[in-house]
Protein backbone atom coordinates (compact mmCIF):
# COMPACT_ATOMS: atom_id res chain seq x y z
CA UNK A 1 0.00 0.00 0.00
CA UNK A 2 1.43 3.64 -0.88
CA UNK A 3 2.37 5.46 1.76
CA UNK A 4 1.54 8.98 0.37
CA UNK A 5 -1.62 10.18 -0.89
CA UNK A 6 -2.33 12.31 -4.17
CA UNK A 7 -5.37 13.69 -2.55
CA UNK A 8 -8.91 12.76 -3.21
CA UNK A 9 -10.13 13.63 -7.45
CA UNK A 10 -13.46 14.05 -8.14
CA UNK A 11 -14.42 10.75 -8.71
CA UNK A 12 -13.45 9.58 -5.39
CA UNK A 13 -16.05 11.26 -3.39
CA UNK A 14 -19.30 9.66 -2.27
CA UNK A 15 -22.41 11.25 -1.23
CA UNK A 16 -23.01 11.09 1.94
CA UNK A 17 -19.33 10.09 3.19
CA UNK A 18 -18.27 11.63 5.92
CA UNK A 19 -14.60 12.74 6.40
CA UNK A 20 -12.40 12.99 9.66
CA UNK A 21 -9.84 15.12 9.28
CA UNK A 22 -6.34 15.26 10.67
CA UNK A 23 -4.45 17.34 12.76
CA UNK A 24 -5.91 18.97 15.64
CA UNK A 25 -4.84 22.42 15.89
CA UNK A 26 -3.88 23.99 19.24
CA UNK A 27 -4.63 28.05 18.68
CA UNK A 28 -2.02 30.33 20.59
CA UNK A 29 -1.56 33.69 21.42
CA UNK A 30 1.08 33.32 18.26
CA UNK A 31 -1.42 32.76 15.92
CA UNK A 32 -3.32 35.84 16.97
CA UNK A 33 -0.53 38.03 16.93
CA UNK A 34 0.34 36.51 13.56
CA UNK A 35 -2.57 36.73 12.22
CA UNK A 36 -2.93 40.40 13.17
CA UNK A 37 0.83 41.30 11.45
CA UNK A 38 -0.58 39.41 8.50
CA UNK A 39 -3.84 41.34 7.72
CA UNK A 40 -3.71 44.30 10.75
CA UNK A 41 -7.45 44.01 12.13
CA UNK A 42 -8.17 46.93 14.67
CA UNK A 43 -11.41 45.58 16.38
CA UNK A 44 -10.95 46.69 19.70
CA UNK A 45 -13.00 43.09 21.07
CA UNK A 46 -10.59 40.90 19.43
CA UNK A 47 -7.52 43.10 20.29
CA UNK A 48 -8.01 43.95 23.88
CA UNK A 49 -8.53 41.58 26.72
CA UNK A 50 -9.24 44.29 29.06
CA UNK A 51 -12.11 45.76 26.47
CA UNK A 52 -13.53 42.46 26.31
CA UNK A 53 -13.94 41.91 29.72
CA UNK A 54 -14.94 45.15 30.59
CA UNK A 55 -18.35 44.33 28.07
CA UNK A 56 -18.32 40.71 29.41
CA UNK A 57 -16.50 38.28 27.62
CA UNK A 58 -13.84 36.23 30.18
CA UNK A 59 -10.95 37.50 27.81
CA UNK A 60 -10.51 38.27 23.95
CA UNK A 61 -11.53 36.19 21.62
CA UNK A 62 -10.00 34.84 18.33
CA UNK A 63 -10.53 36.63 15.91
CA UNK A 64 -13.87 34.86 14.25
CA UNK A 65 -11.99 34.54 10.52
CA UNK A 66 -8.98 33.06 12.18
CA UNK A 67 -11.22 30.18 13.39
CA UNK A 68 -12.78 29.78 9.97
CA UNK A 69 -9.57 29.80 8.46
CA UNK A 70 -7.92 27.09 10.98
CA UNK A 71 -11.10 24.60 10.40
CA UNK A 72 -11.23 25.33 7.12
CA UNK A 73 -7.57 24.21 6.90
CA UNK A 74 -8.19 21.16 8.32
CA UNK A 75 -10.57 20.05 5.40
CA UNK A 76 -7.92 21.02 1.98
CA UNK A 77 -6.10 17.63 2.04
CA UNK A 78 -8.88 15.44 2.00
CA UNK A 79 -11.24 17.91 0.04
CA UNK A 80 -9.21 20.19 -2.24
CA UNK A 81 -5.69 19.16 -2.58
CA UNK A 82 -6.35 18.86 -6.81
CA UNK A 83 -8.91 21.91 -7.00
CA UNK A 84 -8.81 23.60 -9.52
CA UNK A 85 -10.80 26.93 -7.64
CA UNK A 86 -12.94 26.89 -4.17
CA UNK A 87 -16.04 28.60 -5.57
CA UNK A 88 -18.26 29.79 -2.91
CA UNK A 89 -19.99 29.28 1.10
CA UNK A 90 -23.11 29.71 2.25
CA UNK A 91 -24.94 28.55 5.48
CA UNK A 92 -21.85 29.61 7.67
CA UNK A 93 -22.60 29.87 11.57
CA UNK A 94 -20.31 30.63 14.15
CA UNK A 95 -21.46 28.97 17.09
CA UNK A 96 -19.53 29.31 20.04
CA UNK A 97 -16.24 31.72 20.93
CA UNK A 98 -12.99 30.31 21.07
CA UNK A 99 -9.97 31.52 22.66
CA UNK A 100 -6.65 31.16 22.94
CA UNK A 101 -5.78 27.35 24.22
CA UNK A 102 -8.75 25.95 22.84
CA UNK A 103 -7.85 22.60 20.43
CA UNK A 104 -9.76 22.84 17.07
CA UNK A 105 -11.05 20.05 14.69
CA UNK A 106 -12.95 19.20 11.40
CA UNK A 107 -15.33 16.76 10.33
CA UNK A 108 -16.98 17.29 6.76
CA UNK A 109 -20.08 15.41 4.85
CA UNK A 110 -20.28 15.38 1.22
CA UNK A 111 -23.63 17.02 0.70
CA UNK A 112 -23.37 17.09 -3.18
CA UNK A 113 -21.31 16.27 -6.54
CA UNK A 114 -21.89 17.45 -9.94
CA UNK A 115 -19.65 16.45 -13.18
CA UNK A 116 -18.73 19.71 -15.31
CA UNK A 117 -19.86 19.30 -19.26
CA UNK A 118 -16.20 19.13 -19.96
CA UNK A 119 -15.66 16.37 -17.94
CA UNK A 120 -12.60 16.59 -16.83
CA UNK A 121 -13.81 18.73 -13.56
CA UNK A 122 -16.49 18.35 -10.71
CA UNK A 123 -18.06 20.09 -8.16
CA UNK A 124 -18.31 18.92 -4.75
CA UNK A 125 -20.34 20.11 -1.80
CA UNK A 126 -19.12 19.53 1.62
CA UNK A 127 -20.25 20.58 4.88
CA UNK A 128 -17.86 21.11 7.53
CA UNK A 129 -18.27 21.44 10.71
CA UNK A 130 -15.00 22.55 13.81
CA UNK A 131 -15.23 21.29 17.28
CA UNK A 132 -13.47 22.33 20.32
CA UNK A 133 -11.49 20.46 22.69
CA UNK A 134 -15.06 20.02 25.12
CA UNK A 135 -16.60 18.52 21.68
CA UNK A 136 -18.79 21.85 21.49
CA UNK A 137 -19.21 22.88 17.72
CA UNK A 138 -17.74 26.11 17.04
CA UNK A 139 -18.44 26.71 13.73
CA UNK A 140 -20.28 25.13 10.84
CA UNK A 141 -20.75 25.89 7.08
CA UNK A 142 -20.61 25.18 3.52
CA UNK A 143 -18.65 25.38 0.77
CA UNK A 144 -18.46 24.22 -3.07
CA UNK A 145 -14.95 23.47 -4.83
CA UNK A 146 -14.04 22.91 -8.46
CA UNK A 147 -12.15 19.43 -8.47
CA UNK A 148 -10.02 17.63 -11.03
CA UNK A 149 -10.75 14.34 -12.25
CA UNK A 150 -7.85 11.59 -12.51
CA UNK A 151 -9.44 10.53 -15.63
CA UNK A 152 -11.77 11.81 -17.54
CA UNK A 153 -13.25 8.49 -18.76
CA UNK A 154 -14.23 7.61 -15.17
CA UNK A 155 -17.80 7.69 -14.35
CA UNK A 156 -19.34 10.47 -12.41
CA UNK A 157 -20.38 9.65 -9.18
CA UNK A 158 -24.68 10.66 -9.13
CA UNK A 159 -25.66 13.89 -9.11
CA UNK A 160 -26.83 16.05 -6.19
CA UNK A 161 -27.18 19.87 -6.02
CA UNK A 162 -27.71 20.66 -2.50
CA UNK A 163 -30.63 23.42 -1.62
CA UNK A 164 -28.91 26.10 0.55
CA UNK A 165 -30.83 28.95 2.35
CA UNK A 166 -30.04 32.34 1.00
CA UNK A 167 -29.41 34.03 4.24
CA UNK A 168 -29.27 33.08 7.99
CA UNK A 169 -31.96 34.20 9.90
CA UNK A 170 -31.53 36.32 13.28
CA UNK A 171 -32.82 34.09 15.51
CA UNK A 172 -29.53 31.77 14.23
CA UNK A 173 -27.63 34.30 15.17
CA UNK A 174 -25.41 35.69 18.61
CA UNK A 175 -24.89 32.10 19.97
CA UNK A 176 -21.04 32.65 19.63
CA UNK A 177 -21.36 36.15 21.55
CA UNK A 178 -21.82 36.12 25.42
CA UNK A 179 -24.40 38.62 26.73
CA UNK A 180 -22.67 42.30 26.65
CA UNK A 181 -22.77 45.27 28.64
CA UNK A 182 -23.30 47.58 25.54
CA UNK A 183 -23.22 50.81 28.48
CA UNK A 184 -19.47 49.71 29.06
CA UNK A 185 -18.91 49.11 25.52
CA UNK A 186 -16.22 52.23 24.51
CA UNK A 187 -16.50 53.45 21.26
CA UNK A 188 -13.53 56.13 21.48
CA UNK A 189 -11.52 52.79 22.60
CA UNK A 190 -13.59 51.34 19.59
CA UNK A 191 -12.50 54.00 16.90
CA UNK A 192 -15.59 54.81 15.87
CA UNK A 193 -18.43 56.41 17.64
CA UNK A 194 -21.42 54.41 15.45
CA UNK A 195 -23.88 51.86 16.96
CA UNK A 196 -26.45 49.93 15.36
CA UNK A 197 -28.93 52.29 14.82
CA UNK A 198 -26.71 54.90 13.03
CA UNK A 199 -26.49 52.32 10.05
CA UNK A 200 -29.55 51.65 7.50
CA UNK A 201 -30.52 49.31 5.08
CA UNK A 202 -29.00 50.70 1.64
CA UNK A 203 -26.60 52.86 2.94
CA UNK A 204 -23.08 52.43 1.01
CA UNK A 205 -19.18 52.85 2.78
CA UNK A 206 -16.35 53.31 1.00
CA UNK A 207 -13.48 51.81 3.32
CA UNK A 208 -10.78 54.11 1.56
CA UNK A 209 -7.87 52.17 2.48
CA UNK A 210 -5.95 49.82 0.24
CA UNK A 211 -3.64 46.81 0.94
CA UNK A 212 -1.09 45.51 -1.58
CA UNK A 213 -0.47 41.87 -0.98
CA UNK A 214 3.22 40.13 -1.20
CA UNK A 215 3.67 36.51 -2.49
CA UNK A 216 5.77 35.53 1.06
CA UNK A 217 3.08 36.97 3.17
CA UNK A 218 0.08 35.25 1.75
CA UNK A 219 2.09 31.92 1.82
CA UNK A 220 2.94 32.62 5.12
CA UNK A 221 -0.88 32.97 6.01
CA UNK A 222 -2.16 29.58 4.47
CA UNK A 223 0.97 27.98 6.34
CA UNK A 224 -0.77 29.54 9.67
CA UNK A 225 -4.01 27.70 8.71
CA UNK A 226 -2.10 24.58 7.27
CA UNK A 227 -3.94 24.36 4.33
CA UNK A 228 -1.85 22.71 1.51
CA UNK A 229 -3.39 23.27 -2.02
CA UNK A 230 -0.83 23.11 -4.03
CA UNK A 231 -2.10 26.16 -5.78
CA UNK A 232 -1.46 28.29 -3.51
CA UNK A 233 2.21 26.90 -2.86
CA UNK A 234 4.17 24.93 -5.88
CA UNK A 235 5.37 27.39 -8.65
CA UNK A 236 6.87 24.07 -10.41
CA UNK A 237 3.25 22.66 -11.12
CA UNK A 238 1.26 26.10 -11.23
CA UNK A 239 3.57 28.02 -13.63
CA UNK A 240 2.17 25.17 -15.99
CA UNK A 241 -0.89 26.04 -15.36
CA UNK A 242 -3.61 28.66 -16.89
CA UNK A 243 -2.26 31.80 -14.72
CA UNK A 244 1.23 30.91 -14.88
CA UNK A 245 1.56 31.27 -11.21
CA UNK A 246 0.10 30.71 -7.97
CA UNK A 247 -3.25 32.19 -6.86
CA UNK A 248 -3.78 33.80 -3.54
CA UNK A 249 -6.15 31.72 -0.97
CA UNK A 250 -9.68 32.90 -1.70
CA UNK A 251 -9.71 33.08 2.43
CA UNK A 252 -6.73 35.55 2.55
CA UNK A 253 -8.91 37.94 0.40
CA UNK A 254 -11.81 37.57 2.60
CA UNK A 255 -9.78 38.74 5.83
CA UNK A 256 -8.36 41.44 3.78
CA UNK A 257 -11.60 43.03 2.73
CA UNK A 258 -13.00 42.22 6.62
CA UNK A 259 -9.81 44.06 8.05
CA UNK A 260 -10.48 47.22 5.95
CA UNK A 261 -13.95 47.44 7.03
CA UNK A 262 -12.82 48.36 9.86
CA UNK A 263 -12.78 52.16 8.51
CA UNK A 264 -16.50 52.68 9.04
CA UNK A 265 -17.39 49.27 10.96
CA UNK A 266 -15.43 49.60 13.72
CA UNK A 267 -17.97 48.35 15.61
CA UNK A 268 -18.97 46.05 13.77
CA UNK A 269 -16.94 43.71 16.38
CA UNK A 270 -18.11 39.87 15.51
CA UNK A 271 -19.03 38.55 12.60
CA UNK A 272 -21.96 35.66 13.50
CA UNK A 273 -22.71 34.72 9.92
CA UNK A 274 -21.96 34.21 6.51
CA UNK A 275 -24.72 34.26 4.38
CA UNK A 276 -22.53 33.56 0.78
CA UNK A 277 -19.48 33.77 -0.61
CA UNK A 278 -18.22 34.14 -4.09
CA UNK A 279 -14.29 34.37 -5.35
CA UNK A 280 -15.73 36.28 -8.51
CA UNK A 281 -11.79 36.57 -10.61
CA UNK A 282 -8.51 35.68 -9.13
CA UNK A 283 -5.77 37.37 -6.66
CA UNK A 284 -2.27 37.40 -7.35
CA UNK A 285 0.95 39.19 -5.30
CA UNK A 286 1.33 42.17 -6.60
CA UNK A 287 -2.18 43.46 -6.33
CA UNK A 288 -3.70 45.92 -4.11
CA UNK A 289 -6.80 45.02 -2.46
CA UNK A 290 -9.37 47.81 -2.13
CA UNK A 291 -13.21 47.08 -0.63
CA UNK A 292 -16.69 48.97 0.19
CA UNK A 293 -19.74 47.87 1.94
CA UNK A 294 -23.64 47.69 1.74
CA UNK A 295 -25.72 47.85 4.10
CA UNK A 296 -28.66 44.74 2.95
CA UNK A 297 -30.52 44.76 6.36
CA UNK A 298 -30.63 45.93 9.96
CA UNK A 299 -32.10 43.05 13.00
CA UNK A 300 -32.81 43.16 16.39
CA UNK A 301 -31.93 39.63 17.88
CA UNK A 302 -34.69 37.99 19.37
CA UNK A 303 -33.86 37.81 23.41
CA UNK A 304 -31.08 40.54 23.12
CA UNK A 305 -30.90 44.23 23.85
CA UNK A 306 -27.39 44.39 24.31
CA UNK A 307 -26.38 43.82 20.28
CA UNK A 308 -28.13 43.96 16.94
CA UNK A 309 -27.28 42.33 13.49
CA UNK A 310 -25.80 44.50 10.56
CA UNK A 311 -26.28 42.56 7.17
CA UNK A 312 -23.42 43.48 5.32
CA UNK A 313 -22.28 42.95 1.42
CA UNK A 314 -18.62 43.43 1.15
CA UNK A 315 -16.90 43.78 -1.84
CA UNK A 316 -13.22 43.23 -2.74
CA UNK A 317 -11.79 44.82 -5.46
CA UNK A 318 -8.12 44.57 -6.64
CA UNK A 319 -5.89 48.03 -8.37
CA UNK A 320 -9.23 49.69 -7.95
CA UNK A 321 -10.66 52.16 -5.15
CA UNK A 322 -14.06 52.17 -4.18
CA UNK A 323 -15.35 55.53 -4.29
CA UNK A 324 -17.46 55.20 -6.60
CA UNK A 325 -18.73 51.31 -5.43
CA UNK A 326 -17.49 49.07 -8.27
CA UNK A 327 -19.92 46.14 -8.43
CA UNK A 328 -21.52 45.09 -11.91
CA UNK A 329 -20.37 46.78 -15.44
CA UNK A 330 -23.27 45.58 -17.87
CA UNK A 331 -24.37 42.36 -16.56
CA UNK A 332 -21.74 41.02 -15.44
CA UNK A 333 -18.92 42.06 -12.54
CA UNK A 334 -16.74 44.57 -13.40
CA UNK A 335 -13.18 43.43 -13.73
CA UNK A 336 -11.64 44.69 -10.57
CA UNK A 337 -14.31 42.72 -8.08
CA UNK A 338 -12.33 39.99 -7.08
CA UNK A 339 -15.06 38.98 -4.11
CA UNK A 340 -18.72 39.55 -3.07
CA UNK A 341 -19.01 38.35 0.76
CA UNK A 342 -22.91 38.27 2.26
CA UNK A 343 -22.53 38.18 6.33
CA UNK A 344 -24.03 38.65 9.50
CA UNK A 345 -22.01 40.82 12.24
CA UNK A 346 -22.92 42.00 15.45
CA UNK A 347 -22.44 45.84 16.68
CA UNK A 348 -23.72 47.40 20.19
CA UNK A 349 -26.76 48.78 20.58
Amino acid sequence: MPKTSPGRFFEDFRLGETLRHATPRTVTAGDVALYTALYGPRFAVQSSDAFAKAIGYPHAPVDDLLVFHIVFGKTVPDVSLNAVANLGYADCRFLCPVYPGDTLSTVSEVIGLKENSNRRTGVVYVRSRGFNQHGDEVLAYVRWVMVRKRDEAAPAPPEHVPTLPRALEPDQLGDACPLTDPAAYDTGLAGQRHRFSDYVPGEQIDHVDGMTVEEAEHMLATRLYQNTAKVHFNQFTEGQGRFGRRLIYGGHVISLARALSFNGLANAFHVAAINSGRHVAPLFAGDTVFAWSGIVDTQILPGRDDVGALRIRTIATKDRPCADFPLVAGEDYDPAVILDLDYWALIPR
